[in-house]
């Protein structure tokens, strides 16, 4: 039986099966949550709340377990490093250089 992935741990970046996301499932490298909000396609640092999605439940903690019933697997990891106030501020920078 192969196991396609269907998505990257958001701490390690190990590739993930669907069937590792389930709400008590830890990523088998470094250990930490599957199911969690930064391991989601709706995770959005920029937006408010966090999250994409209109109708999601407020999640305070994006690297705890959840039962957001919008948890969708993402290969495309958000990093949340930057705030959107200093990304805006560097891309104004760049135009006026």
């Amino acid at each position: 039986m192969t196991s396609t992935t269907a998505g990257k741990c958001w701490q390690c970046g190990t590739e993930l099966s669907l069937s590792e996301y389930g709400r008590e499932t830890v990523c088998l490298k470094c250990g930490k949550p599957t199911r969690v909000c930064r391991n989601c396609r709706w995770y959005d640092p920029s937006r408010t709340n966090q999250c994409q999605e209109p109708l999601a439940e407020k999640v305070q903690d994006k690297t705890r377990a959840n039962y957001c019933d919008f948890f969708e697997p993402t290969a495309n990891l958000q990093t949340g490093t930057g705030s959107a106030d200093g990304d805006l501020r560097r891309a104004a920078e760049e135009l006026f250089k």
